[in-house]
């Protein structure tokens, strides 16, 4: 008998009643726009009663118990609200995996062609990226004791400061010598190990117990002095076998290296102990293998990389100053956006933990405020064209970056979606580096994000100041005077501007109105009807460049409507054909199917990135009028998990029509047996005036295939 999925109760109770209760769920994902579940017995759920539910788009049930409601754009907050419900929870049968966690166990297949380091990369960034508020908020404590400093108020670096000020330093130092055992925290979750192991085995050689043998008298603890170096070492002889002695706070090398090992012997344990017993024989096991293995092994290890890397760059600093300050700022602008600069923050700690000081942030100083400047250059031309999105965008990058001295809102915002920025902001970097070089180089003895905030904690600081402010004027005037924008792209937008402010009565008087480019007469005029139906009077030059852009990339709204582009090359066949019930249906809207003739993807129109599959079968994008549209790569390549898929974008970003999505194996598509036609619907058809495909057509990418008319 089936349990009715109407009565009281929000969609997701409704929804998990309809199908049978949370008993008869054996697993459940979802993609861009459906719920799948695995059911336990198909029969038990009630298909007509779930299609009437108010939020359910349509109901497909699918061989082998499967069954796919769908539910558009909301699907992401559905599936969350129905995992939490508590019979999920507590009383059902399906596993407990996150949707993340089950599309993860396939995803690094489809990063790119060496997934190992796809993996390392990412091993790093997630130990570090939840680390960011707290080195950020220490960098900040650091600076304001500096500035107080450097006005006298207090001898920061004195020996006998009082009571008050070794208070102050115990606010900043919890971060940065207790930042192993965070960074072992952060690197065990990744791994899927029980993080509080992780933290549990680095901390083992953190406790006064263990710092205290260091220069100690006890026996067996003896501590020789390197006479070149003027440094000593302790070795304490521990079971017989000779345990080098070292201080591990502020590294970084060695909890990772730990981590690593400590994965292998963990999910081996696992393996070996029934799992009635995993909660106290893995961890007893794993820490009573690892806590030596680290304190005999890995640490003195992970002490000899960190010193020998940074001594690396040390002797390139002290030997080839103006090389070593020119590469830094120049690397960093394209390891930022990959997550590859984790290293070199790892190499700052370690410099400042055994030097004493870090001479990479003064160079790396020139690249985060050429970014700034560029991003100010940005803001000042979005004022300038009345850009409002733009302004927005930049005004909170900018505050971001100078004030907290982070870059991926200005990089991920503005700077990697507009290729003329790169160029400009690289002679920024290019002339900071060079000052720093050619005056003789910056040091700190803080890890401190490069900001207004932190210039005091630099030595020499007005060496520093000069550096960064020249990398901020420059690229800052560069962008301004050249533009971000294609002199095609500024008309453009421009064009659409002023009718989009002809449309809602905003327009400025046409003698006060910025000509949308630069170099047209100002004899010369045409006019262009605007989607209100109302004449708008512009430049001819900027008419027929925004006409011909607009054809081109089917994104102006005029009054023939939205013109949408075939997103792949190929026949376009009817949504009947396309061998999907539920597109078939129309439940996800209007539109066409393309048999693709290759694998790539692009963006129809311009618009947002609302959503962006992890597995990269699926994309939604809105206009800036409004428009839904949903590209879909094959049918039910959902399960595929990702594999043969390579995104190319990220939720949340700005697209032109014709960038690219995502790049397809349609090989790996058809040997996984699943139809590779690609779907693009308008998913809000019905708030539109119509929705007209043209089918039965062979096209290139970029060919108009849809017309929209609000």
């Amino acid at each position: 008998m089936n349990t009715p999925a109407t009565g009281h109760g929000t969609l997701a109770e409704r929804i998990l009643r309809g199908v049978g209760g949370a008993e008869n769920v054996e697993s459940l994902t979802h993609c861009a726009t459906r719920l799948r579940f695995q059911l336990h017995d198909g029969a038990k759920a009630d298909a007509a009663a779930l299609d009437a539910l108010d939020g359910v788009m349509a109901t497909v049930p699918q061989s082998g118990d499967r069954l796919q409601i769908v539910i558009g754009g909301a699907v992401a907050r559905v599936y969350s609200e129905i995992m939490n419900l508590p019979t999920m929870t507590s009383g059902g049968t399906a596993p407990r995996k996150s949707d993340a966690d089950v599309k993860a166990e396939m995803r690094a297949k489809s990063r790119g062609r060496f997934a190992w380091l796809d993996n390392f990369f990412e091993y790093l960034s997630d130990s570090f990226r939840p680390l960011m508020g707290v080195l950020l908020g220490s960098s900040l404590i650091i600076a304001i004791a500096s500035v107080l400093d450097a006005l006298g108020v207090v001898d920061f670096r004195a020996a006998d400061k009082s009571a008050t000020w070794v208070f102050v330093d115990a606010m900043w130092r919890s971060v940065l010598y207790f930042l192993p055992i965070f960074v072992a925290y952060n690197a065990a979750k990744k791994l899927k190990v029980d993080p509080w192991v992780g933290a549990a085995v680095m901390a083992a050689v953190m406790t006064p117990n263990f710092t205290g043998l260091i220069n100690s008298k006890i026996p067996g603890v003896t501590t020789t002095t390197n006479e070149t170096l003027g440094t000593t070492e302790s070795v304490a002889h521990v079971f017989g076998l000779p345990m080098q002695l070292n201080d591990y706070g502020g590294q970084v090398f060695v909890p990772l290296l730990m981590v690593a090992l400590l994965a292998l012997v963990y999910k081996g344990l696992q393996r070996i102990f029934p799992e009635s017993v995993h909660m106290v024989f893995v961890p007893f096991f794993s820490m009573l293998i690892m806590i030596p293995v680290t304190a005999f092994l890995i640490g003195p290890l992970g002490i000899w990389a960190g010193n020998g890397l940074g001594e690396g760059l040390s002797w390139l600093n002290n030997n080839a100053p103006i090389v070593f300050a020119i590469m830094i700022p120049l690397l960093y602008p394209f390891l930022v956006p990959l997550g590859l600069h984790w290293p070199l923050n790892a190499l700052m700690l370690q410099n400042i933990n055994t030097l004493g000081y870090d001479f990479i942030q003064g160079p790396m100083g020139a690249w985060n405020f050429a970014c700034f400047g560029a991003t100010a250059g940005v803001l000042l031309l979005s004022v300038r064209h009345r850009e409002k999105e733009m302004r927005q965008t930049a005004t909170g990058a900018l505050a971001a970056g100078l004030f907290g001295g982070i870059s991926e809102p200005s990089l991920y915002g503005i700077h990697l979606r507009f290729k003329r920025i790169y160029p400009r902001m690289l002679v920024g970097c290019l002339v900071g580096g060079v000052i720093v070089g050619v005056l003789g180089g910056v040091d700190t003895n803080a890890f401190a994000f490069t900001s207004l905030l932190t210039i005091p904690v630099f030595d020499p600081m007005l060496v520093y100041v000069i550096a960064i402010a020249a990398s901020f004027f420059t690229a800052m005037a560069l962008v301004y005077f050249s533009d971000f924008r294609t002199p095609q792209d500024r008309a453009r937008a421009n064009a659409e501007r002023d009718a989009a402010e002809a449309a809602s009565g905003e327009a400025e008087p046409a003698e006060d109105r910025e000509p949308a480019t630069v170099g047209a007469p100002a004899h010369a005029t045409a006019t262009a009807t605007v989607s209100a139906g109302e004449p708008a009077t512009v430049p001819a030059a900027v008419a027929t460049a925004a006409v011909a852009t607009a054809t081109a990339t089917a994104t102006a709204t005029v009054a023939k409507g939205v013109e949408l582009a075939a997103p792949v090359a190929g026949r376009v066949v009817d949504l009947d054909e396309v061998g999907d019930p539920v597109f078939a249906s129309r439940a996800l809207g209007e539109g066409v199917g393309i048999e693709p003739a290759d694998g790539r993807v692009v963006a129809p129109v311009d618009g947002e990135l609302m959503v962006v599959a992890d597995t990269g079968h699926a994309f939604g994008i809105r206009t800036a009028d409004g428009v839904e549209v949903l590209i879909h790569v094959g049918i039910d390549t959902v399960q595929m998990q990702g594999e043969g898929f390579h995104v190319r974008v990220e939720a949340g970003s700005q697209v032109r029509a014709g960038d690219l999505l995502v790049e397809v194996d349609l090989d790996a598509v058809r040997a996984a047996q699943h139809p590779t036609v690609t779907l693009m619907t308008v998913t809000n058809t019905a708030e539109l005036a119509s929705v007209e495909p043209r089918t039965g057509q062979d096209v290139a990418v970029g060919a108009p295939v849809v017309t929209v008319r609000r």
